[in-house]
């Protein structure tokens, strides 16, 4: 068997005697193509023959003539990020890897790779495939989209169309597509000319990494020239191309350690490699390339052998050690070059638009750099710090105050690995500030994978986070209002899906605004239910939220179990925080090109409005209730990470969530906006967690991310005038009872003043108390003859909250028998027990649920009345005793307490 090299010089010297390897048919295709043409327009007729004709004469005009295009690509031009004063550099996009390579230098095993998986039939195709192109229009017809484009078409639509051609229907843009790579292959024609076509699209293609060209990538992977490289890796360059950005080698490699290390070491240097594991789709997509190339490699022929290519597929995937580049923010710089695709090639995906890297365009965005390097301090303190040796010292040499060490270290072991944050103008949708992990050029390990983009690629639970938009459905829809009562009582919800609380305590009835400020599991719940579980999912899309694809409404999306982008979480609190308007989410101020030329925004173009996604009396309701976590007094637990600026509390509003067995642990508020319109309103979003989505151990949001985002807003937020929330008309505040949430009514023992839409504000008096008579000598219920005296009272009587739900009404009775008896009486599906709101220490409503349930026992009846003395001092012929030698009499009684006169 020959040789690898071998088989790379023979090729080579094919090349250069000019002996093609490809179809010798190539030509007269390329030329018949008129006869075919002609013949179906015969078939067609000659009405037929006329109007084709003219349409390809009209599609045809404004083509750049394609002789002589591929040697004119200019590949040299580098587009400049800088942050929003344009005075800090962040990046020089494409400026490190770009390399070319000559036909003769691709190996032939590269180019079979190349063409098995991306144009099976491009040595004798004429520039377009009418069967692929006929199978993939189907697919898309049939709800099955799939590219049909051959190499040539997206080496034309990449690089050899004007921007005019890109004008019109999809439609219209695919047929001048499809005439200028009929002509590309007649300007080329027969295997020379494909060879140079192929070797510019090779050229051109983004294989990420910020690589360019074949030749770049095979160096910034592997460190290889491309004669270097094993069938293997000429397979997973070869499928990366479909999405560069999805398949980045480094991106999904993981460091693993070579030896093996005792259990809480860490791996040394020299005994790590970055490594893509096998369970990865680009890595099944190699194998997947492999496979074709058995049947489709005629540029190598027979040189493998299958078993070969069994040894490539089970070949690990080992990345060279990585050089970073040397960018501010690269994260954010990488989302900056998807909003800057969008803007250069509409038509386009990102990766196939070659001008972000090579236009020279100066990109002004919104970073502000200031916040962006407190962001990355703090993330870095809490978020990697923890998991060091050194931790102390790191957190000195971030000039971390002393105050917060306490909380830090107490994240040492507690297998938190990564975390993200960003921070955002809720009024204008710029993006100040952006993390997507906690340091993107340390180490990478399976549970830390710092390139991975948790804000916006990650798929991850938002958990109670996303309880302010499902009340916000409620109140808009004005089926709830903050005082709406719910039972948190543990419920079966079908399915045996049965929630608690993390402290197993069901605490009864509770109003909205309790439920929510203090998280409260099972409420949510059933307000997801209340609102509909369809109708939750497509309102909560409006807030800007997405959800993966394939997912479908649940029970437990009440409590956040679909999985969504965090930075989308960020952007709906920014909403709430903004009286109900979501912003477009934005990281480009300005792009000028070459020549000094503004071309994005266009002037003329109006500034983006929003969209309001509820409003402002339902996001002030909202914001009302969640500023209450940051007041100490209203909520202890939650108010300990408030925001202060010096020794003055600031205003703020944030509700945190944790996920099933803490896999994820977030954080999102904002606080009030500042008077100056053209000042920032800060909405600030934190997710903490792993990247393998391990779980923590037992470590919730009120201990991890939370204290990360308040410390992260209260750093960004420093110095800038304190203001408060205001309060927008068509608010009304009423007082209620603090417990039912109805207007106070003769048993009410304790009030609250609540804000509520106009119109929607309580109408009837409180009727969960039931006028009881009880003893109140015993306690229990009276009857005649009890010690007494009579009373009468207000008994509680929650048994007809759920009536319109038979199921949750069962378990609220259940509840209501063990709440008679006393909080802490465990019981229910899950054996929690009851409990007074709230808990531990602190019940702002007293040890109570609003009063007493009435009693079931009658009370004991009072004994007869004792004798009167006698003073007879031998007890003859008292009252109270008969006279010798006659019966005591036996008692007859009247009315039950009444002695018979």
């Amino acid at each position: 068997m020959q040789t690898s090299l071998a088989r790379r010089q023979r090729h080579r010297r094919d090349v250069k005697r000019g002996r093609p390897r490809g179809s010798s048919n190539l030509r007269r295709v390329v030329f018949a193509i008129p006869l075919l043409i002609l013949a179906i327009f015969i078939m067609i007729g000659v009405g037929g023959l006329v109007a084709a004709a003219a349409a390809y004469n009209y599609y045809s005009q404004g083509l750049p003539d394609p002789k002589n295009t591929l040697t004119n690509l200019d590949f040299d031009q580098q587009t400049t990020v800088t942050d929003r004063t344009g005075k800090v550099e962040l990046a020089r996009l494409g400026e490190f890897k770009r390399e070319l390579v000559d036909y003769r230098d691709i190996p032939p095993e590269l180019l079979d790779a190349t063409t098995s998986i991306e144009d099976k039939d491009f040595w004798s195709n004429p520039g377009f495939d009418v069967g692929g192109f006929v199978s993939a229009t189907l697919d898309t017809l049939e709800g099955r989209p799939r590219g049909g484009s051959t190499i040539t078409q997206q080496l034309v639509r990449a690089r050899l169309l004007p921007p005019e051609a890109f004008t019109g229907s999809r439609e219209e843009r695919k047929i001048r597509e499809i005439i200028q790579s009929l002509r590309l292959t007649q300007a080329y024609p027969g295997d020379e000319g494909k060879q140079e076509i192929i070797t510019a699209y090779l050229n051109q293609n983004f294989y990420g990494n910020q690589s360019y060209g074949l030749k770049a990538a095979a160096r910034t992977y592997f460190n290889k020239d491309l004669k270097d490289l094993t069938l293997a890796e000429d397979a997973v360059l070869a499928a990366i191309p479909q999405s560069p950005t999805r398949f980045d080698l480094v991106r999904n490699a993981e460091e693993v350690c070579t030896k093996p290390v005792a259990e809480g070491a860490e791996c040394a240097d020299a005994n790590t490699r970055l490594e893509v594991p096998a369970t990865t789709e680009i890595y099944q997509r190699r194998n997947y390339v492999l496979d074709l190339m058995k049947t489709r490699s005629p540029k190598s022929g027979s040189s493998h052998t299958p078993q070969d290519y069994q040894d490539a597929e089970n070949e690990p995937l080992i990345l060279a050690p990585q050089l970073s580049a040397h960018w501010l923010a690269p994260q954010f710089v990488l989302q900056v070059r998807s909003q800057l695709g969008a803007i250069l090639c509409p038509d386009k995906t990102v990766d196939q638009c070659d001008k972000i890297d090579t236009g020279g365009y100066r990109v002004t965005t919104t970073l502000d750099w200031t916040m962006q390097a407190k962001t990355e301090k703090w993330l870095y303190a809490a978020g990697r710090a923890p998991n060091l040796k050194n931790t102390r010292q790191i957190l000195k040499s971030l000039k971390i105050p002393s105050k917060d060490y306490s909380w830090i270290e107490n994240l040492r072991r507690k297998n938190i690995n990564n975390g993200a944050a960003a921070v955002m103008d809720y009024r204008t949708g710029q993006v100040l500030a952006y993390a997507g992990s906690a340091g993107f050029t340390a180490r990478a390990t399976k549970k830390f994978q710092p390139q991975v983009d948790v804000l916006s690629d990650g798929w991850r639970q938002p958990g109670s986070s996303i309880k302010p938009i499902n009340y916000a459905i409620g109140i808009e829809d004005h089926t709830m209002t903050a005082a709406t009562l719910f039972m948190d009582v543990t419920t079966d919800f079908g399915g045996r899906f049965i929630p608690t609380q993390a402290d197993h305590a069901e605490r009864g009835p509770v109003r909205l605004r309790e439920a929510l400020q203090f998280s409260l599991n099972i409420p949510s719940i059933k307000a997801g239910l209340m609102n509909g579980l369809d109708r939750f999912y497509r309102r909560s899309r409006d807030f800007g939220v997405k959800y993966k694809p394939g997912t479908l409404p649940v029970t437990s999306m009440g409590i956040g179990t679909l999985e969504v982008h965090p930075m989308d979480m960020v952007g709906a609190y920014g909403a709430i925080a903004d009286g109900g308007k979501l912003m477009p989410r934005t990281m480009i101020l300005r792009v000028v090109d070459t020549n000094g030329t503004v071309i994005w925004p266009d002037p003329a173009a109006a500034a983006p409005a929003g969209k309001q996604v509820i409003s402002a009396q339902t996001a002030y309701i909202i914001t009302d209730i969640l500023a209450g976590n940051t007041e100490p007094k209203t909520n202890p637990f939650w108010g300990d990470w408030a925001i202060y600026d010096g020794s003055t509390r600031r205003p703020a509003a944030y509700k945190t969530g944790t996920t099933n067995e803490n896999r994820d642990v977030h954080a999102y508020g904002f606080i009030a906006p500042p008077k100056d319109p053209n000042a920032p309103a800060l909405v600030v979003g934190v997710w903490m967690g792993n990247s393998d989505n391990s779980p923590n151990t037992d470590t919730l949001s009120l201990a991890s991310s939370a204290p990360l985002w308040s410390r992260i807003l209260t750093d960004v937020s420093h110095g800038t005038p304190i203001t408060d929330f205001q309060r927008p008309k068509g608010i009304v505040e009423e007082q209620i009872d603090a417990v039912t949430g109805m207007k106070p009514g003769p048993f009410t023992s304790r009030r609250f003043s609540e804000v509520f839409i106009s119109g929607t504000e309580p109408t009837q008096t409180d009727d969960f108390h039931r006028t009881v008579q009880i003893d109140a000598a015993s306690g229990l219920r009276w009857q005649d003859g009890c010690v007494g005296p009579e009373v009468t009272v207000g008994a509680l009587d929650y048994s007809q909250i759920d009536a319109a739900h038979p199921t949750w009404q069962r378990y609220d009775n259940g509840w209501l028998k063990r709440a008679a008896r006393g909080s802490g009486v465990s019981g229910g599906p899950k054996g929690t027990h009851t409990s007074y709101f709230y808990a531990p220490g602190f019940y702002p409503f007293g040890r109570s649920w609003g009063g007493i349930f009435a009693p079931t026992t009658l009370c004991p009846l009072a004994p007869p009345p004792s004798p009167p003395p006698c003073d007879n001092p031998f007890g003859l012929f008292c009252p109270s005793s008969p006279p010798p030698g006659e019966p005591t009499p036996t008692p007859t009684h009247g009315p039950p307490g009444k002695p018979k006169p």
